[in-house]
């Protein structure tokens, strides 16, 4: 089970679109060193809806090789097709990746029974798999009682709950409590309140740009010091709100090019951050001291 902060990572991209590959690896190589305890490759900050099948694979690839043992990887390996969320992790397993990321099929709106038997597939494979609840991008919600079902399974080892619903956490705490099923919040701004409530880590896209902060607010909820815990936390807060001003991962990709990890690149149909947020990305990353 990994625990702490694990990154969401967004893939660099340049101008025009095209994926920076070695700035790729010294984002992997920062992550590392500022101490996040994971990666998630091509998860849906890594814009894999917009990248080929080939590209996706290569993107998973590079991160494992660069990752080279010294943390986890967890590929994502999500779709509306079961077929290709099953592919896709047949190659994320093939590549040597940890786990497997599995976002509830979009926009084709399954049941709870569609859900359960996709990621049933999915864990067939054999690779430990995390499955992903965000209604607000999916348009379905993995009801509590479908996760409790999945989790007897073998191969389904934790969920990303990125609902920010903290009763909700709550019974799912409870139900885990003492077992080997991982919790991870999928809410940057609710991860704290998640953690000390007896999440075991998050999945954070704010982590893309503090590391080193998102850490130590996990590692001071996991050693059960929630007061540490918050006073990080708000230290955060800015850049949590500043991540959301747009659609993810535009914001994160704009923090990324005005700290000098990545390009400007983002692919239709996303586009660049409005220059009016601008001032309040910035001004975020100085409140949280990783810029001047």
């Amino acid at each position: 089970m990994i625990t702490g902060s694990i990154v969401a990572l967004a893939t660099p991209m340049n101008d025009v679109g095209e994926i920076e590959w070695e700035a790729l690896r010294r984002l992997v190589d920062f992550h590392v060193e500022q101490g996040t305890e994971g990666i998630v490759a091509a998860g849906t900050t890594g814009e894999p809806s917009t990248m080929s099948f080939d590209e996706h694979v290569e993107v998973l690839r590079v991160i494992v090789d660069q990752v080279n043992g010294r943390i986890p990887v967890i590929a994502g390996t999500g779709a509306n097709a079961t077929w290709e969320a099953v592919k896709l992790t047949k190659c994320a397993q093939e590549l040597g990746a940890d786990y497997c990321l599995s976002v509830a099929p979009y926009y084709n709106r399954p049941t709870q029974e569609g859900m359960y038997q996709h990621f049933k597939a999915v864990a067939e494979v054999g690779l430990p798999t995390i499955l992903y609840n965000v209604p607000k991008r999916t348009g379905v919600d993995i009801d509590n009682e479908t996760v409790f079902r999945l989790a007897e399974l073998d191969n389904i080892v934790g969920l990303k709950e990125a609902t920010g619903d903290m009763a909700r956490a709550a019974v799912l705490v409870e139900h885990f409590k003492g077992g080997n099923f991982a919790l991870y919040s999928g809410d940057d701004p609710t991860a704290c309140d998640f953690m000390t409530a007896g999440g075991q880590g998050v999945i954070s896209v704010s982590a893309n740009v503090i590391p080193r902060l998102m850490h130590e607010m996990c590692a001071a909820a996991l050693q059960g010091n929630p007061e540490r815990a918050r006073e990080i936390d708000a230290q955060m807060a800015p850049v949590n709100d500043a991540m959301g001003v747009e659609p993810n991962p535009i914001p994160v990709k704009w923090a990324l090019n005005y700290m000098g990890l990545a390009g400007k690149g983002i692919r239709l149909p996303l586009t660049r951050l409005s220059e009016q947020h601008h001032a309040v990305v910035a001004e975020s990353l100085a409140l949280a001291k990783v810029v001047n």
